[in-house]
């Protein structure tokens, strides 16, 4: 699961037809364009002349170990994938997957998000959808165990420390207790619609697009429900061994995710990693429910609110935002943008392919029929 991946399953059959609909160079620009706008306008707000003559170079070498954590968070995901698999893709394939589900999360809106890609990029690596949908849920459910642990942290801490930082009013502090309670609730009722009654969630999904806004879904999302509860049924009957592995695999992915930041302010300045660290924990919370894609915009925006108080020089906020950014978001659209038009590619090759079976078995069927005749 990605940043912005909770959202109601779409129908996966229409992505293994025209996955390209989900790859949208509109998409790429305006999530790229916001993000830019994002940086552009903290930079402008905090930036201070001379600010790099207080730059600390023996600090430097802390984005170095930036860029290695976010390697690490990329390799733990893969191995969660390779893992719910069991086994049945390579490294590399599970490298891709992750890195097309990454992508298509930052550059597509919150309501589609990078779970239809990553199916159709698993189904290109010989899995069935049925599989696929299933390690999707499986991985979203491993996030919301995450969410059930991290969010109970964070409560607690907040009567210690000042995790919600001051700046942002009560207005921002109900708006992340709301949060708060939207991701237990939810992490709440998927854990009991997954392992204990995985009924209940067809019937959820059922009753929430009989809305008249959502009822021309209706029949696509009921087919997909049908999926989704069979796959439930499946995850159910998985030992508790394998969850705990799974789970911890996600959390590693997720600590590496939430560490960045805190890295990355760490390379400039000295600051309290502790509330830096639970103030990351939080902004990512704060994150899912960014309407953007990928959170482009917002994210910069969170950034600047609870990392930035942290640093007594301000014109290091701009610069750390950018360099954050460019680790955790640009690096990952590069990447992620190769893996994708790797397996767009892939599908060209494989619709070409079968065309051309197809035709030469006409042909063949033609030359039959030829023969046929003559020897009559």
């Amino acid at each position: 699961m990605s940043q912005n991946d909770i959202n109601v399953p779409v129908d996966n059959n229409s992505v293994q037809e025209d996955p390209k609909k989900y790859f949208s160079i509109k998409y790429l620009i305006t999530s790229i364009t916001l993000s830019i706008i994002g940086m552009a306008v903290v930079i402008y707000y905090t930036y201070t002349p001379g600010i790099f003559e207080h730059l600390a170079f023996k600090r430097l070498p802390g984005l170095l170990i930036a860029l290695v954590v976010s390697v690490l968070r990329v390799w733990f995901s893969a191995a969660k994938i390779r893992y719910l698999a069991n086994k049945e893709v390579s490294w590399l394939a599970a490298f891709r997957i992750v890195l097309v589900w990454d992508f298509t999360s930052a550059i597509t809106p919150s309501s589609i998000g990078g779970a239809p890609m990553a199916t159709y990029a698993m189904s290109k690596e010989n899995l069935a959808l049925g599989k696929s949908t299933a390690i999707i849920l499986y991985a979203m459910l491993l996030d919301m165990f995450w969410f059930a642990l991290v969010i109970p942290i964070l409560i607690v801490a907040g009567f210690y420390f000042a995790v919600i930082p001051a700046n942002i009013g009560w207005v921002g502090e109900g708006v992340m207790f709301i949060i708060y309670f939207a991701l237990l609730t939810y992490a709440s009722f998927l854990t009991y619609a997954v392992l204990v009654n995985p009924t209940v969630l067809k019937k959820f999904i059922g009753v929430i697009f009989r809305l008249p806004v959502l009822r021309r879904y209706r029949h696509k999302v009921e087919k997909e429900a049908d999926i989704l509860e069979q796959t439930s049924h499946e995850l159910k009957d998985k030992p508790m061994s394998f969850l705990f592995k799974a789970f911890i695999l996600s959390s590693m992915s997720w600590l590496a995710r939430i560490w960045l930041p805190t890295i990355v302010v760490l390379s400039f300045l000295p600051a309290d990693v502790g509330l830096s660290f639970l103030r990351s924990m939080a902004m990512n919370l704060a994150g899912l429910f960014m309407p953007t894609p990928g959170g482009s915009g917002g994210m910069e925006g969170l950034f600047a609110l609870f990392q930035g108080p942290l640093m007594s020089k301000k014109g290091f906020i701009g610069i750390s935002v950018f360099m954050w950014r460019f680790i955790s978001y640009y690096i990952s659209i590069g990447l992620g943008m190769m893996a994708t038009t790797w397996y767009l590619n892939r599908s060209v090759v494989d619709t070409i392919s079968d065309q051309n079976k197809s035709d030469n078995s006409s042909k063949s069927e033609v030359v039959s029929e030829q023969k046929a005749d003559i020897s009559l």
